[in-house]
């Protein structure tokens, strides 16, 4: 049965307009970082030294609650997370997201989470959507209006079981990719010690000594094509690896065109600007003769391995000195001179060699749980289509 968004929601209302940085403490604070990556993440809320809630009591989020993104950059409007109360925890609710309370009767907002996700939502947010030049925005008035297919509440919570089981089987499976992960940089540090004071006193030099070139990705956005060959964007970049989610490919005459961006493997890619700025992978074989984006692309020498190297900026390295430098301008940038500064330990190559073999061995359990984690990712897409479209 089709119902609008008004019909399943009793309350849809903007935050509290709180200018949140000036006084630490107090009360958190939802943003819109707070529902970054698709979670409602508490590490990722404002402050503003608020201590008496006497004036924000109707703001305070209650279980259940849904806050949706609805002025933010065109691909996160509709973004919607599910506050689930911890504890006798009290949130205060916001400018910029939207606070969703259903009609328990009508709707599981659970259910709604979900659906919200789905096509036929997404593609009607899309025609209501209002276009400015740093942001795009929807108003409340046209959400309300939207359709949206609401089954009888027992249906809705059999499809909220699932999708949640599924949806724990993918967190397990990535979890378990982060134990490997944390494993490898253990397991650096106790061999190297850190890599930032130097603690096993190998003596440092700037990377520049260690570079056979550095050159810059294209600046120029790609024409994209349904095939041909990988375009690696800053997207793809993540936990020191490549990641196939959401890629994007060029045809044979951009290739051609963009000749400079090829890679040939083992060079190390680094994001150059934007939120994730300073994150490194290796090029891996199955990556040869594909191209790399707006991003630099460095070739090392023979005194240093890429995946010896990859590894070290994905240590303590990484928050002490790489993000340090790309918050020096206005948006999160790292330049050529920049990258060539850093202090990097002067490790013999074979004891480098040596620990790219470890890498190796633990890479092979990554790969097993990886293909687990494509095969859960993929039952869950085919559920939300079966669903949702």
């Amino acid at each position: 049965m089709e119902r609008t968004i008004d019909e399943c929601f009793f309350q849809i209302q903007n935050g509290a307009n709180i200018k949140q940085g000036d006084v630490d403490g107090g009360y958190p604070i939802t943003r819109i970082e707070t529902t970054a990556n698709d979670k409602f993440n508490r590490d990722r809320m404002g402050y503003a030294g608020i201590t008496d809630l006497s004036k924000y009591e109707s703001y305070v989020l209650e279980d259940g609650d849904l806050l949706m993104s609805h002025i933010n950059s065109v691909q996160y409007l509709g973004r919607t997370v599910l506050y689930e109360k911890q504890g006798g925890e009290s949130i205060i609710h916001g400018m910029n997201l939207l606070r969703l309370k259903a009609r328990r009767d009508i709707i599981n907002p659970a259910y709604a989470r979900y659906c919200f996700y789905g096509h036929p939502f997404r593609s009607q947010v899309a025609n209501i959507t209002k276009k400015s030049v740093n942001q795009a925005s929807f108003a409340v008035k046209d959400l309300k209006q939207i359709k949206i297919d609401v089954p009888e509440v027992e249906r809705q919570n059999q499809i909220v079981e699932i999708l949640n089981k599924t949806n724990e089987l993918i967190e397990k499976r990535q979890q378990e990719l982060d134990t490997l992960d944390k494993l490898i940089k253990a397991r650096f540090v106790e061999l190297f010690g850190d890599p930032v004071s130097d603690t096993k006193k190998w003596g440092q030099m700037p990377l520049k000594e260690m570079l056979e070139s550095i050159r810059y990705g294209t600046s120029t956005p790609p024409e994209f094509s349904d095939e041909g060959y990988a375009f690696i964007r800053a997207t793809n970049i993540k936990n020191g690896r490549i990641v196939d989610n959401d890629m994007k490919y060029i045809p044979q005459q951009e290739a051609d065109r963009l000749e400079k961006c090829k890679l040939m493997g083992g060079e190390i890619i680094i994001v150059r600007s934007g939120a994730n700025a300073g994150d490194t992978c290796v090029v891996t074989p199955e990556y040869i003769g594909q191209y790399a984006g707006y991003d630099m692309i460095l070739v090392l020498n023979e005194s240093l391995n890429p995946v010896f190297f990859n590894t070290l900026i994905n240590t303590s390295y990484m928050e002490k000195v790489v993000k340090p430098m790309t918050r020096r301008a206005a948006q999160p940038h790292l330049n050529s001179e920049q990258t060539q500064s850093f202090p990097i330990i002067c490790v013999p190559r074979e004891q480098q060699d040596e620990f790219e073999t470890f890498v190796k061995q633990v890479d092979k359990s990554k790969v097993v749980v990886q293909k687990a984690l494509n095969e859960a990712q993929t039952l869950f897409n085919s559920l939300m289509q079966e669903y949702f479209e």
